[in-house]
This record gives C-alpha cells, structure tokens and sequence, in this order.
C-alpha cells in the first residue's frame, strides 16, 4: 500500500527538512501542492533536496519544474489539464466520484478519490461517500491498486482502506495538522 504526503498549500518554514525526514520515515510519495506559494518558492523548496528525494515528489502547480528538477511526475486537476508534450513521468489526478475514476484510472498511475472520510485540512469538506457505496465499488473493482483514498484519512484508518482494496492512502491534514 502506498503512503503518501500531500504538502500544505502554502510556504510552511523548514519544509525541506520535514520532506526528508518525511521520506526516511517511509512516505513513499510526497505531491508537492503548492497553489498559495509562488514558483520561486517551490523551486527554492526543490533545490533543497537531493536527486533521489526529487524523484519522489509530484508537482500540482507548475508543471515547469518537472523537468527542471526531474521530478517524479505531474498530477492533473483542474488548473493543469493537460500534460506537456513528450511527457513521460508519473501522471496522477484527482477524482470526486466512481464516474471520474472510471474514465480516469486507465490513464494514470493512479488516482486519488475524494473525500473518503470528513476533511481534517478542509473545514466544511464532508465524505461524499457511504461505506455501503465504497464497499459496492471495491466489489466492482472501481477501487483497486490504482485508487488512493484521500479526505480525512488517518493511520488508523489503513486497515479499513486496505479491506476496500485502495491502493494506497494519501494523508495532508494527519501529517502537517489543519494548517
């Protein structure tokens, strides 16, 4: 099962350091989104890690820095629809229902499907899900290895997701707090 960081989406101090220690702990993944900081920042914040430590992170805002910093790769939302051309690193995206997944999943690495549990980063932002409608769509196969669960996902709860057949769990507020 994959663990991944998902960064707050602002300029935080000594963020280059919680990445590494993130990593070491054993995230296997860091996306890097960013939409409140500037790209200076974020390519200040990329020059600060090694190279093995850049081939772990996904950008979300600036996709110019995935060739820049030979990232890992690229998530698609709905401010980068596309990727650039004679791409050919990691491609995730972001989906809030079965629907999305089914068009999406094939396509990509993998995707994250949005909100599982009630946010812990976003006040307001409630599950979409009932766990009779996670439990039809494991059945289904619509999740499997290649759907991360994200939206108030806490360690706790990796037994439940791995029962659902997730292929990982994507984590922002369990790691950096509610900003």
């Amino acid at each position: 099962m994959r663990i991944i960081a998902i960064t707050l989406p602002y300029a935080i101090d000594s963020e280059a350091t919680i990445i590494r220690r993130l990593l070491a702990d054993g995230i296997d993944i860091i996306h890097l989104r960013k939409p409140e900081a500037d790209i200076g920042y974020c390519r200040h914040l990329l020059s600060q890690l090694t190279e093995d430590e850049r081939a772990k992170i996904v950008i979300h805002d600036y996709p110019t820095l995935y060739d820049e910093f030979a990232l890992r790769g690229i998530h698609l939302n709905r401010n980068i629809t596309h990727l650039p051309d004679e791409y050919h690193g990691s491609r995730t995206r972001s989906c809030h229902s079965f629907e999305e997944v089914l068009r999406y999943k094939d396509e990509c690495d993998y995707v994250f499907l949005s909100p599982i549990f009630d946010s812990i980063s976003k006040s307001g932002y409630h599950s979409a899900f009932s766990h009779e409608a996670l439990q039809r769509a494991a059945n289904e196969a619509i999740i499997d290895n290649r759907v991360i669960a994200l939206g108030g996902v806490t360690p706790e709860m990796i037994p439940y997701i791995e029962s659902l057949h997730f292929g990982g769990v994507a984590m922002s507020g369990a790691i950096f707090g509610n900003g």
